[in-house]
């Protein structure tokens, strides 16, 4: 037992050296500073942070009625400011609503990314994308599991900031190789 304790200790070390001259020490030490420091796209993200009221339109399939519900988000920087996790509750369909979001930007590869988790589905969405300064939109694709087939399904989310007190969020889904707006939802500063 003692043998093999030793034994994955060096391994462990030696995976950890793989023969790093001091310069490349540095310089991976420069670059996980770099990557974990909060910048300009994090500081953007933190300005929309407070509660926000949620105004919310949904359609269950193309070119049927809407639904429509509200709800509060209360959004706050997390984890040295590098993630911004926006809380969601209210109410859908006569049920109470939950949902939780985490939304930051991956410094080393320069992307906004997101993930969402709600009470209404076991999934996990995630997405990614870039920042349109001259829409001051944030253009987001990815997946998320479709309950009909169990299978992941491509989505987009377009997220306008219309001024310091009101974003507009747009999510789209891709069905038999078509894009319908599937949900629209207002937000408005408390």
């Amino acid at each position: 037992m003692k043998k093999t304790i030793i034994i994955t200790v060096m391994l462990f070390a030696a995976s950890y050296s793989y023969a790093q001259t001091p310069a490349e020490g540095d310089a991976k030490m420069k670059a996980w500073q770099a990557f974990m420091t909060p910048g300009e796209e994090h500081k953007m993200l933190a300005k929309s942070n407070g509660t926000w009221n949620v105004d919310m339109t949904m359609w269950m399939a193309p070119g049927a009625p809407a639904e429509k519900s509200t709800a509060v988000a209360e959004n706050k920087m997390i984890l040295n400011g590098l993630y911004q996790q926006s809380t969601h509750t209210g109410n859908f369909g006569g049920m109470p609503f939950e949902g939780i979001s985490t939304t930051g930007y991956d410094n080393g590869r320069k992307i906004f990314i997101s993930t969402w988790v709600d009470n209404m589905g076991s999934g996990i969405i995630y997405m990614e994308g870039s920042w349109d300064a001259a829409t001051k939109t944030i253009n987001m694709k990815g997946t998320q599991t479709d309950p009909m087939t169990g299978k992941s399904m491509a989505i987009r989310e377009i997220l306008k900031i219309v001024d310091d007190n009101t974003q507009l969020m747009e999510m789209f889904e891709v069905k038999n190789g078509k894009e319908w707006k599937m949900m629209e939802i207002k937000l408005t500063r408390k």
